[in-house]
């Protein structure tokens, strides 16, 4: 699993920056939502998301997704790799129901693949959790 020893100051695979624009290393970033911290937000908990799939972390994955939706398993692509990830919008619906729509592109077999989608999290017990969302062509 290609991110799971990341150095304090590895910049995050979410691509999070700083007030002076810097990336935020791993260990300041999404770091303590995978290591258990409920995440803030449902944008920190997308980002902390699209950082588990580059680490390939099912487990997390499969923790932060809502049970009415969640999947029995995850399979990764091998041999995919994410280039970035762009939030182009956080909306808070009310105080438990938020969406985030976001672009991440990858790279799989010498092609450029991106995935433009509207997300659904409902925050349940203190915790956020994906539901569901809508892909844009």
């Amino acid at each position: 699993m290609p991110w799971l020893d990341v150095s304090a100051t590895e910049p995050c695979p979410c691509g999070r920056l700083d007030a002076r624009g810097r990336p935020l290393p791993y260990t300041g970033c999404c770091q303590p939502w995978h290591a258990g911290q409920p995440a803030p937000d449902a944008e920190a908990l997308m980002r902390s998301r699209y950082s588990a799939f580059v680490r390939e972390d099912a487990a997390y994955l499969l923790s932060t997704w809502h049970a009415s939706t969640r999947p029995a398993a995850i399979d990764f692509e091998p041999g995919q790799r994410w280039l970035g990830l762009a939030v182009r919008q956080h909306r808070v619906v009310d105080g438990t129901h938020a969406e985030v729509e976001f672009v991440a592109r990858s790279r799989l077999g010498g092609r450029g693949h991106r995935l433009h989608e509207r997300s659904r999290f409902v925050r349940e017990d203190g915790r956020w959790h994906y539901v569901d969302g809508d892909l844009f062509p």
